[in-house]
């Protein structure tokens, strides 16, 4: 399985620690994933080319690189594991 779990932070949002423990605990659940931290601060133009409006905002895809869910704010670990679920390959 590769399901990819990218997650868009900034340096003063509380709401990323949170979603980064969300990610964490959900990735223990879905051998293979990888997670993948992007900082606008740090790298605009994939904030830019992922249009992001707010952090956090977590983006989730198949091995085809398809996004199969987009949340902004902190999801929970069963909305994550259900994205994860169909990321999967059929």
């Amino acid at each position: 399985m590769n399901v990819e779990l990218t997650l868009v932070t900034s340096a003063f949002c509380g709401a990323c620690a949170r979603t980064r423990s969300v990610l964490a605990e959900a990735s223990r659940y879905l051998p293979g994933a990888t997670i993948t931290e992007i900082d606008v601060a740090r790298d605009p133009d994939a904030a830019e080319a992922l249009d992001i409006t707010s952090t956090p905002t977590v983006i989730i895809r198949d091995a085809a690189g398809v996004q199969v869910f987009r949340a902004e704010g902190v999801p929970t670990v069963p909305q994550v594991l259900a994205a994860g679920v169909r990321a999967l390959p059929v």
